[in-house]
Formats: structure tokens, sequence, C-alpha cells
């Protein structure tokens, strides 16, 4: 979670004409799931943006993401309309952390970083039926959530069948092992 306080601050707005004060308070953020779908069944477009892919969201649309990910109830909409650069980098730096020790290093050949696929909540929640990963975790963040998933993908996936030129040439190899460290000719 990201806490990050909101000093009091007043500020002209020039639609009505009057000078309006925002109290201070303490902002709580959880980039998960839900926030992810909250915004998507108002813009109704993905959130994700696959890296390579044209798109972007705009001041409106990053504002918004993260009214959706206040865990506050009744904050001031007017707050995270007057949210400055300096909050929406610590908010972006946050959501790109991977909450995780896990790394995951694909080395099977021939393996793009991605099908094209567009990913959104709902598919999200697809891939968590799929792997019977509870319900409870929609509230993880969300890195951690998709890093969760793709180790689930990783497990399982059937284990390569070795040929035979490979399985003659481990078993030369630990034969050899043994026979070094037992002093043995065979």
């Amino acid at each position: 979670m990201l806490q990050i306080m909101i000093p009091e601050r007043e500020f002209f707005d020039e639609r009505t004409g009057e000078f309006i004060t925002i109290k201070q308070q303490e902002l709580q953020l959880e980039h998960s799931l839900i926030s992810l779908s909250r915004w998507e069944s108002k813009w109704k477009k993905p959130f994700l943006i696959q890296s390579g892919k044209d798109g972007s969201h705009s001041l409106q649309e990053i504002q918004d993401y993260i009214r959706c990910m206040s865990l506050n109830q009744n904050v001031d909409p007017v707050v995270f309309q007057t949210l400055g650069p300096d909050v929406i980098k610590q908010v972006e730096a946050y959501i790109g952390d991977p909450h995780t020790a896990t790394t995951i290093v694909d080395r099977r050949p021939n393996r793009s970083a991605g099908r094209g696929e567009t990913i959104t909540s709902e598919l999200i929640y697809y891939w968590m039926v799929a792997h019977d990963i509870p319900f409870e975790c929609q509230k993880w963040h969300l890195n951690r959530l998709l890093t969760l998933i793709k180790i689930c993908n990783i497990k399982n996936i059937p284990a390569e069948k070795m040929s035979k030129q490979s399985i003659f040439a481990q078993n030369r190899s630990l034969n050899a092992q043994r026979r070094a460290a037992l002093h043995s000719k065979g």
C-alpha cells in the first residue's frame, strides 16, 4: 500500500469563480486487480498498455486511476483532479515496483515476450480461475499477482523429453563425476 500525505491548500476554480480549500489528508492507495477493474469499467479500455504498442493515458485518466486505487472513503474528487506531478511520479513508481523477490527468466528458445494479447481485468480473473488462485489475491499489488500467474504458467508446462543422445551424455557426465569422487575406474 502506498500512503501519500496531501497537504492543505487553497486554489481558485475558474469555472465557478470560487476559492476551494482542500484539507490535509492521507491517501491510502493500492494498485490491485480491483483498482484495475474499477478503472476499466468506467473508461471501457484496457489500462495495462503493453510495451511496443502505441498508447498512453491522459492526465485525467491517470488521476482517475489514482482515484480507483484509493482505499479511503468519501474523498473529495477535487483532491484527485489537483494532484501534482510529484505525486503522480510517486504513484507511477509504486505501480512499476514488482513487490516481489521473484524474478522470472524464460530460457526457452524462440519465445516472444508476449502473445500480443490485450490484458484486461477479465483476462486476469480468468487466469486466476484457471490456476485456482483464490480471489483474495485480487487485493494484492497487481505486479505480484501477475508474477504468481506467470509462475503457475511455467510450473504447468510439461517437461520436455530428452533425446537419447542427451540422456547418454548426461549419464556419461554423472558416471565420470562419481568415478572421480569415489576414485574408482568403473
